[in-house]
This record gives structure tokens, sequence and C-alpha cells, in this order.
């Protein structure tokens, strides 16, 4: 039966399983979870037919929940529907966002943020999704798209009404292609055609959300267990973390497929000393963040077996998601992963990225050597990744490419001294200093020969290096100090 609410006209009906009332508020939704019996039904004209049961959600202790709703590009949105997912590197949610009341859209996590994205009709055929190679190229509807990640994925629980429904458990090729403009194109290959949806990043403090879960509400069962090593008691503290260490032996923990059951962890030796404490709060760039996690990596330039290290940590702020702070030998940085994906020149000597130019400095194998805290994706010691990294000035780009993903960051250098002052550690700056430091700096306490022997020194060396390194390639540049201004992560548009 069709009623009236307000301006807003919806369907209700009865649930063919257990007689209690299934609502659809969207002319588009066409299936449909029963909230009393988990009942998955189909609305056929005037009537519902049962096609089967649904799995039980997953809580993601995500602040949505259904019936929020939010303004996008100045128009209104419900949340409606969500859909759960599983893949190798953990779990996702989609939220479905009716608008207009004749179309919808898809709220979904994106490295620790968020992108909103529309459906979107391909001028061409799809191709399969096993020709869509991770880092090749392609054009659609004359824009071009490097292909970012392709997983198999499977449908794994759903809620509230949905214009699609995957078959349950069966997987499924999901390929998110992004370009340089900061488009992200997803193709769903759970049908024939398959769904294609277009979207941009947004910051969900800037769609105006009403009707969030309260934190107060939320149900804590189950977010504290003993770590499956030592017994040590461990608290999950972020809403998607996929992997936590223990604070007693350093296990890494795997979080990906949820608490309950059977936990995954890897015992870790030595451990690091980061020199920013885990929980620590500090003020950068106008915005107060939380230090969650940190990794220790290693890298090397490919043929050289001289291996260089740098920090990484993850900063967390309930409003602006994660970021990260990176301690270099060559100086700190603040960058966080793109939406889109930059243009990279074939040879690697450049790339370019809404609108700004960078030029390669080093291009290296990375690999992860240590872990503590929480992290948005599955973090593994021995994680391996080819890196490289640009610069513009201060503007630095990043690349990271693994056997299913690319993933770019950006950001830009921050001066040691601000990050100390920003975690009140000024009693301890000079532990902060790297070799960013003015080269001469020190040279008011020199004398004026020994200032031109110096560089008399310096210009007779570069005279050396210029022609014993003549022949080499500008698509490998050695590494000797510093590492990736991203950080691994498991991003995509649905992850």
């Amino acid at each position: 039966m069709a009623e009236e609410s307000g301006s807003q006209r919806y369907y209700r009906a009865p649930c063919p399983g257990c007689g209690a009332p299934v609502e659809f508020r969207s002319a588009q939704s066409a299936y449909a979870v029963c909230p009393y019996c988990q009942s998955t039904v189909v609305r056929q004209g005037d009537t519902l037919a049962r096609t089967g049961k649904m799995a039980e959600l997953f809580d993601d202790f995500s602040p949505l929940q259904l019936f929020a709703a939010g303004r996008i590009q100045d128009k209104p949105f419900t949340l409606v529907g969500r859909l759960q997912y599983s893949y190798e590197g953990g779990r996702w949610t989609e939220w479905i966002a009716a608008l207009d009341g004749d179309r919808t859209g898809i709220l979904s996590e994106d490295n620790g943020a968020f992108v909103f994205a529309l459906p979107f009709d391909l001028q061409r055929a799809a191709p399969p999704a096993a020709d869509l190679r991770v880092g090749a190229t392609t054009a659609f509807n004359g824009q071009n798209y490097t292909v970012a990640s392709n997983e198999q994925v499977a449908l794994v629980s759903a809620q509230g009404e949905l214009p699609r429904l995957p078959v349950l458990g069966r997987p499924f090729p999901v390929v998110e292609l992004r370009n340089d403009k900061g488009l992200v194109l997803t193709l769903d290959y759970d049908a024939d055609p398959p769904g294609a949806y277009l979207g941009r990043a947004v910051q969900l403090e800037d769609l105006q959300l009403t009707g969030l879960r309260d934190d107060s509400a939320k149900d804590e069962k189950g977010r504290s267990f003993n770590c499956p090593n030592c017994g040590a008691p461990v608290t999950v503290n972020l809403a998607d973390s996929k992997s936590i260490t223990c604070g007693s032996c350093h296990s890494i923990i795997d979080l990906s497929q949820g608490i309950g059951g059977e936990l995954r962890h890897a015992t870790q030796d030595e451990p690091v000393r980061p020199l920013i404490a885990l929980g620590s709060m500090g003020q950068l760039q106008g915005v107060q963040w939380q230090v969650v996690g940190f990794q220790h990596r290693m890298g090397a330039a490919p043929g050289d077996d001289e291996q260089f290290g740098w920090d990484e940590y993850l900063l967390y702020n309930q409003k602006r998601g994660f970021t990260f702070l990176v301690d270099a030998e060559d100086g700190w940085s603040v960058v966080k992963p793109t939406t889109g994906a930059p243009t990279m020149t074939e040879n690697g000597s450049s790339a370019s990225y809404l609108g700004t130019r960078y030029q390669q400095q080093y291009a290296y194998n990375a690999e992860t050597s240590y872990v503590a805290g929480e992290f948005y994706w599955q973090v593994q010691r021995g994680q391996k990744t080819f890196n490289r990294d640009f610069a513009n000035g201060a503007a630095l780009l990043s690349m990271e490419r693994s056997a299913n993903e690319l993933t770019w960051s950006s950001g830009s250098k921050i001066d040691s001294a601000a990050v100390a002052a920003a975690f009140r550690l000024d009693g301890k700056k000079e532990m902060f200093k790297r070799s960013d430091a003015t080269p001469l700096s020190s040279a008011s306490k020199m004398g004026c020969g020994t200032i031109i022997l110096i560089i008399v020194v310096i210009l007779v060396l570069l005279i050396i290096l210029s022609t014993c390194s003549s022949s080499s390639g500008a698509g490998s540049g050695y590494r000797s100090s510093g590492g990736s201004y991203g950080g691994y992560s498991s991003g995509g548009g649905h992850k």
C-alpha cells in the first residue's frame, strides 16, 4: 500500500515471513530486509515475495545508521539501506542514500574517509574484470582512469531497502578506477552488465548529517577481548580498525573478519619505541589529532643491498578521519591518501595531480618491519610494496603498488620544531631535528677559510658524482634518507 508522509511518498506491505510491516521509501528500491525476522524480500507490484534470510550484521561501530539525513550539493538525502561486504583484506560497508525520491547514491568507506557516488551510465561496455589490471590506464566517457584495485568480494549481510542485492556469499569482482581530477569510478561485476558508480571524496562534517548514532548508545559488547597469543586484555577503540597490536606481547592481531571467533595473530620481536607515544594528542594544521598507530618501514632501491628506514604515525580525528605523520631522515611530512589517481609519465620521472606536476625523487621497494596500535587496514609485518616519491617544492606525492592495489598519497613537508610543539615535546625538540636543517646552519661558528675549503671540496665531489652518474636513468633514484610519504593502506572507493 502506498502512503504519504508529508511530501514523501512511500510503500508499505506486510513481510511474507513474519507479517511485520516492511517499508520502501525510495522508488528505486527493489529489495528490502525485514527488520524483525531478517527475511530478504523482493517487491513485486503491490506484494512482497520472500527470497531467503539475511545473515546478521557485523557491528562496524559507524556513526552512520539507517534514516540519518544530510545534504549533498545542496540536495537532501536519507540513508535507507546498508550492504556489508568481505574481501581478502577485511570488510567494509556501503550505505544506500535516497535522493529526490527517484535516485539512489552510495556513501562508502575510502581509506578511512568517505566517497559519495551516483549510478553512472557507461558509453561503452565495461571490459571483463580480468582485463583491468592494477596500474593500467583506460578511458570511460571521455575521461582517462587508472585501475587502482581489483578485488574479489562477497556480500555478507544487508539491512533496510536496496536497489540491488548481490547473491549472499557468492564472490564477484569489484574494480576501482581513479583519475587525476579526484574521480572514483567503481565497477561491480555482480550482474551483467556490471553496475557503474562515479563519486568524489566527502567529509562527514560537510554532509550536514542529522540522526547519527549516539556514541553513548553504542553496544560495547565484544570491543574488548583477550590476546590470542598471551591472554592479556586488548581493547579496540576505533570504529573501523582492521588490525591492532597487543600492548603486552606486541603481537599483531587481525580484526578484518571481526572480533568474534578465532583471531589470527603474528608475533613481533625487538619492539621499536616511537618518538611520539601512542595515544598522544597534537594540534597540527589547525586540527586536533590523536596518535592511534605506528609503523616502522624499511626500503631499498631496486638492485641495491643498502637499506634505509623511516617511521609513520597514523593520526585520527573524528571528523577528518585519518592522516599520516611521516618521520624520515630528510624531514617530517603530513600526508593522507588521495581520492583520485595522479597521471604518471611512462618512465615514472614525473606525475601530475589536480593541476600540479611533481618530479620523482626516489623509487624503491618498501617493507613493513614493525607495527603498534590500531589501523584501518589489515596491516601485516612483512607487507611489501614498490614505491615512488615525487615532490614540487614542499608539496609531496607518493605512489605505492602491491599485487591488487595502487595507492597514492599527497601532503607537504612540516618543520621538525612544529611537530615537537604540536605534541608538547618542546623539551625533546633536538630529537626531532632531521637533515632538512640548513646545511650551513653552524657556519657562524666557523672561520671564513674553513667555509671556503668546504665549498671547494663540495664542488669537486659534485663534478666527480656528475661524471659517474651521467648514464643512470631518472626512474630509479636511490633514496638515501626517508621513505614513503603515504604509508601502506588498503583503500578503495568501497573499502
